[in-house]
């Protein structure tokens, strides 16, 4: 029986690296679901190209509506959210209450309301499989472990890991100095050396953002505290992050940098089949690690304060960074304005146990407002 899909931001970097590797089985797949912000002349062809598939616009004319009850009505096996930002959220709600697994490139759904997801994940039975390059290659280092350990003593060892290793390219300016990066370009900002992405989560890279909120998004994902979550610069991005176990072993998973690995990875979930996709080779190959430096990129440090202080914090380094990046690609302030709005925001007080997403979208919504107000 084929696999029906939802693929959600199908005319981004995701979405079109997740239909190629559907395009690469048809015959197990079925798109059920569409989904484009703006981009409606894609969205027209692939309409053609996928028939039966109910397909869906969320600009600012058309909302987000209309997707939540299309994922609501195809129920589909397996819903891959490439969607930008904290957009994401309601359609990630939305695919795990109609019983949908979710594929989840959207980090910002666990990063905003990672307790209130995991929770009706587990309630509806659903499994949330990362697809994010670094968080996949612990989903499945993890459950690796898990089954190797259970295989031979029968037995799972929940506290045999002691650290999750998250790599980092370090982006377009880990060789710049600080006073370098304070007049740095737009343009520079979105020339990313090694990932092909689209233009909030390449600046995200290139203030490190993006590996803030990965490490909020491990520690919920993978029931770790931010202690235990730490980052490595890796240029190469043939390591996707690795795991140390109590012992001191360290395992990692490498790939070339490709999304179109950790999405197959995701759709064939939990089988592991064969790829076409270009392997590894070692006949000419070098690695480099280094430590992050986090003077000139705070917002490491400002995610791990986020993440140990929980409650609201986490969303609310989510909306102060999305704030701020969207004013530097308008060109209203530096770059590194980012990190300086981001904490200021952050030093307001968010806490609140009250994890409901009327709560949620509140916060959301407040930091937003206040963010605006740096500019």
């Amino acid at each position: 029986m084929k696999k029906r899909i939802a693929v959600l931001g199908a005319t981004g970097s995701i979405g079109k690296s997740s239909l190629d590797i559907i395009s690469r089985d048809a015959g197990n797949f079925d798109v059920v679901l569409l989904s484009a912000k703006s981009n409606i002349q894609k969205l027209g062809e692939l309409s053609k190209q996928y028939p039966s598939s109910v397909c869906i616009l969320t600009d600012e004319k058309n909302g987000n509506e209309n997707l939540l009850c299309a994922i609501t009505e195809t129920r589909p096996d397996i819903t891959i959210n490439g969607i930008a930002g904290s957009a994401g959220l309601k359609p990630s709600i939305a695919a795990i209450e109609a019983g949908s697994h979710l594929a989840l490139a959207n980090k910002e759904t666990i990063v905003m309301a990672g307790q209130l997801v995991m929770k009706l994940a587990k309630e509806k039975k659903v499994n949330i499989i990362p697809v994010d390059s670094e968080h996949s290659a612990i989903f499945h280092l993890i459950n690796n472990h898990k089954a190797a350990q259970n295989s031979t003593d029968g037995k799972e060892n929940e506290n045999s890991i002691s650290e999750i290793i998250l790599t980092a390219s370090g982006g377009p300016f880990k060789n710049l100095s600080l006073e370098e990066m304070r007049n740095v370009t737009v343009k520079d900002a979105l020339s990313h050396p090694t990932w092909n992405m689209g233009p909030k989560i390449t600046i995200d890279c290139a203030s490190m953002a993006n590996k803030g909120l990965e490490i909020i998004e491990a520690c919920v994902l993978f029931g770790m505290p931010c202690e235990m979550v730490k980052v490595v610069i890796h240029p190469q991005s043939i390591i996707h992050s690795m795991i140390r176990l109590n012992n001191g072993v360290i395992y990692a998973q490498m790939s070339k940098p490709d999304m179109r690995h950790p999405i197959h990875d995701a759709v064939y979930w939990p089988k592991t089949t064969p790829s076409s996709l270009e392997p590894v080779s070692f006949d000419s190959l070098t690695l480099e690690f280094s430590k992050p430096d986090i003077e000139k990129f705070p917002m490491l440090n400002l995610a791990r304060e986020a993440a140990k202080k929980g409650e609201l914090y986490p969303c609310v380094y989510n909306a102060a960074n999305e704030i701020a990046v969207s004013a530097f690609l308008d060109h209203k302030i530096f770059f590194l304005d980012i990190p300086k709005i981001t904490e200021n925001v952050l030093q307001g007080d968010w806490t609140g146990d009250n994890f409901e997403l009327e709560n949620i979208l509140r916060a959301d919504k407040e930091a937003r407002i206040k963010a605006n107000t740096y500019f």
